[in-house]
């Protein structure tokens, strides 16, 4: 078993790539963990394919990963924060928190909750991935 870390993020429309990307490595910052140890990028899946998400997470390697709605629904009783805002137009307390909980997967913990920039809000989970062994 590894440790898989995830970034979840949420942001707003018009938000650029190079805020998302300073927003996740100050989060990382926080943690005291390397860009490297980053695995996944994930937002909610209407968001997934807009270039800002898109070239953040390129300069850490990575492809965003999309998250369902329902799988966002499903991890909302464990989230730390909480915004009226996002919660009427989500269904969620925190897009950053659902997202990085359901993309690491059952039994995932918040290792750090939801931080904000301007446009953008960044939260890291951490999960128990299994290796295949050969």
């Amino acid at each position: 078993m590894t440790e898989r870390l995830v970034a979840g993020i949420g942001f707003r429309r018009g938000t650029g790539a190079d805020e998302i990307a300073a927003l996740i490595t100050r989060a990382l910052g926080q943690i005291g963990v390397a860009r490297a140890d980053l695995t996944v990028i994930a937002t909610a899946a209407d968001r997934a394919v807009e270039p800002a998400i898109a070239g953040a997470a390129a300069r850490f390697g990575l492809s965003p990963r999309p998250v369902a709605a329902d799988a966002l629904a499903a991890r909302d009783a464990e989230l730390v924060t909480r915004s009226a805002r996002v919660e009427r137009l989500r269904g969620v307390g925190s897009v950053a928190e659902a997202a990085a909980l359901a993309a690491a997967g059952p039994g995932s913990r918040l290792a750090l909750p939801r931080i904000a920039s301007g446009g953008a809000t960044c939260a890291l989970a951490v999960g128990q991935t299994t290796i295949p062994t050969a």
